[in-house]
């Protein structure tokens, strides 16, 4: 009887749990609720591994007493060895049936083995941001991902946070807007449905939501595509500070890693890369740098995952088992800028 190889994408929003089979074909999928342990406990997130899997096995006609060979989990806040090792004990023994073997890696990990067989970069700019380099013998190396009081440069957060802050501090005369704030102190009003900016101190104090304060991100953007100056100054200042955040990994990246035909892949997850166009000029200017320390990075290749990063667990899952699946990359990404530097 052919294995069943299983992954988990494990989000502090959704998570998506996808059947493999020997061949690498998707044979089911199915989706739920946050697996993020930190949120809800190692209980709640080991029951809910457990509903989502087999609610895959259901829907690919599985008996649910038939274990998958391997389940490969990519969650986040996966880099705790010792927590991680809770999880897989709640597992197994609470969860017989569920599968043969564990393997649990960071969302980072799990989203560059759907992109790319060798490793690569994931930059994240979403909520928050972060950066993982995975390089080709699995070491793994970082820069942000403290969360909004401590880092997510470059962020949706971040910008929204910059615009703001940017309104408040000219009408304060304590700094001076480099262009006219008439655009964002507007948009900024009408996006919090305040009059002034008393009425924000509710959003930002008491009644403080992340991802709604995040949103406002979005009426930056489209500021910046109505050609205010402000609006693409701002995003001018996140495209510099996401590729410092390559910077920082570049001197530990494994010389193969540039060698092969997209250069450096660095994979790009995360809302704020929607508006690639205004991050792209400082982006890449600020990436340049790279080549005065690293003369090996020559060219790189921007993607984005068409499919879950369950793939890419259902893969790493196979492969502490001796597993390799057959898996197609180029179906499972979207390379959607390449850059050769002069």
């Amino acid at each position: 009887m052919e294995r069943l190889y299983g992954g988990v994408e494990g989000g502090a929003t959704h998570s998506v749990a996808l059947l493999l089979s020997e061949k690498g074909q998707v044979i089911a999928e199915a989706s739920g609720p946050s697996t993020n342990q930190w949120l809800i406990g190692v209980e709640a997130c080991a029951e809910r591994i457990n509903d989502i899997v087999n609610e895959a096995k259901k829907k690919g006609g599985i008996s649910l007493d038939k274990p998958l060979h391997s389940l490969g989990l990519t969650l986040s806040g996966a880099e705790q060895n010792t927590a991680m090792s809770t999880l897989i004990k709640q597992l197994k023994s609470t969860y017989p049936h569920l599968s043969e073997n564990y393997f649990i890696s960071t969302d980072a990990t799990g989203s560059i083995a759907t992109a790319t067989p060798h490793g690569g970069v994931v930059l994240i700019s979403g909520t928050g941001s972060n950066c993982r380099l995975v390089n080709p013998d699995g070491s793994e190396h970082g820069c942000g991902g403290w969360g909004h009081l401590m880092g997510d440069e470059g962020s949706a957060y971040w910008i929204a946070h910059l615009a703001v802050k940017t309104v408040f501090d000219t009408m304060d005369k304590l700094e001076v807007s480099p262009h006219d704030i008439d655009y964002l102190k507007h948009a900024m009003f009408t996006y919090f449905q305040v009059s002034d900016r008393m009425g924000l101190l509710t959003h930002l104090y008491r009644n403080f939501d992340k991802s709604m304060f995040a949103g406002f991100c979005q009426k930056v953007a489209e500021g910046a595509d109505q050609g205010d100056h402000l609006c693409q100054h701002i995003f001018k200042k996140a495209g510099e500070v996401l590729a410092r955040h390559i910077l920082a990994v570049l001197p530990s990246i494994q010389p193969a890693l540039f060698q092969g035909p997209m250069g450096l892949p660095i994979l790009c997850v995360g809302s704020v890369w929607r508006s690639w166009e205004l991050l792209k000029e400082a982006f890449i200017s600020t990436l340049a740098e790279g080549r005065k320390t690293q003369r090996a990075f020559s060219h790189f290749t921007l993607l984005k995952l068409k499919y879950s990063s369950a793939i890419g667990g259902a893969s790493l899952g196979a492969k502490s088992v001796g597993q390799m699946l057959p898996l197609d990359y180029e179906q499972n990404v979207d390379s959607f800028f390449k850059y050769s530097f002069p």
